[in-house]
């Protein structure tokens, strides 16, 4: 296949012109979604079109970077390449990615064994291919101008990925948390947060499996709290105390996670009687997120790190053992009046008061 070679500082990619009905068949449709069996519908998936069941069709998997294809829009865009007379269809470049290192000599690459998978562009491409069945010949016209990134840019395209989608396209910022680990130009307490959430997520023993919602709210299963909200606060609690976290766990999330994880333990197993509940307010967003902001006041105490690697769990059972005996003040009914507020922010603040005020050491 010819292409241009394109180099910038140290990075290398690839220059691709493909006919439609070409690249058609060599991009795999792929969608991200977790591992405990959730995937995300479609807001118009009670549609039973050509669109919605390709949509349905489309391959879900945990390692892929993509977003789920939106009905909508692959329509707009096939009416768009239906209707546009002289402007160009796809002006802009398909960015596309392949796991294999290609081979570049004298102006001819290497086409990969399997199928490219798509950075940016898999709605031009899925309207595409439906143009491609509604008009065949005028498909065999189009050129589609494509950018390719190879193996040796693995961490570059879902870097790319990750700046092209925070930028102008709206994507829920869950999704973007979940790859912030692998952007190489986050700073290192952004990549422990997120690394954070991600184990406290999939670890058996943590209290939190697969109570974080990953998906932006679209999930089927009961969830307690948005990954973006979770992350939020980790986020704050390092700015907030950064010395504490950069000198007892290098900012290395494995470091950490054992210490977060046993005061949520902790919280666990002292509000035993609430957590987890329908019926109670413990482990709603609210106030998961002040019992987070708890651990900031915390760490900001000298001894707690050292208590902690002495005993454990226990250091911080004891810490908030008194919260055992709030468990009515978190009953849903009549929560909102107990803690009134104004709004969510200023909801999360009186609680998080009152569990400090409530912790055994003061």
């Amino acid at each position: 296949m010819h292409a241009i070679q394109i180099n910038q500082k140290d990075g290398r990619f690839y220059f691709a012109n493909y006919k439609a009905s070409q690249i058609i068949p060599k991009v795999h449709f792929i969608s991200r979604y977790y591992f405990e069996g959730e995937t995300i519908e479609d807001t118009d998936a009670h549609v039973h079109d050509d669109v919605a069941k390709f949509i349905s069709s489309v391959e879900r998997k945990e390692g892929a970077f993509q977003r789920s294809l939106n009905r909508r829009k692959v329509k707009e865009i096939v009416n768009f390449f239906e209707t546009a007379n002289v402007q160009p269809l796809i002006p802009g470049t398909i960015l596309l990615f392949t796991e294999e290192e290609l081979e570049y000599r004298n102006g001819t690459l290497t086409e990969p064994e399997s199928k490219y998978l798509v950075i940016d562009g898999q709605h031009r491409l899925a309207g595409l291919y439906f143009y491609s069945l509604k008009h065949p010949q005028e498909a065999d016209t189009i050129d589609v101008p494509c950018m390719i990134f190879d193996g040796k840019a693995a961490d570059f395209a879902a870097e790319m990925f990750v700046i092209i989608n925070s930028t102008h396209t709206r994507i829920n910022k869950s999704h973007l948390v979940d790859l912030l680990d692998r952007v190489t130009s986050a700073s290192p307490e952004k990549k422990m947060c997120a690394r954070l959430v991600t184990m406290l997520y999939e670890n058996a023993t943590s209290p939190f499996q697969y109570k974080i919602n990953r998906l932006g709210g679209r999930s089927k299963q009961e969830k307690w709290i948005l990954q973006s909200e979770l992350y939020n606060e980790f986020h704050k609690l390092v700015e907030d105390n950064y010395d504490f976290w950069e000198y007892n766990f290098n900012l290395q999330a494995e470091k950490a996670y054992p210490f977060v994880n046993d005061y949520f333990k902790a919280a666990a197993a002292v509000m035993e009687n609430v957590w987890g509940k329908k019926n109670y307010m413990f482990t709603k967003a609210v106030t998961l997120k002040a019992i987070i902001r708890v651990l900031g006041n915390m760490a900001k105490d000298g001894d707690v790190y050292d208590e902690w690697e002495e005993r454990g769990q226990k250091a911080f059972v004891e810490r908030i053992s008194n919260w055992s005996q709030l468990g009515r003040e978190f009953r849903s009914e009549g929560f909102y009046e107990r803690f009134a507020a104004r709004g969510q922010v200023e909801r999360t603040r009186k609680i998080h008061d009152f569990l400090l005020k409530n912790l055994a050491s003061q």
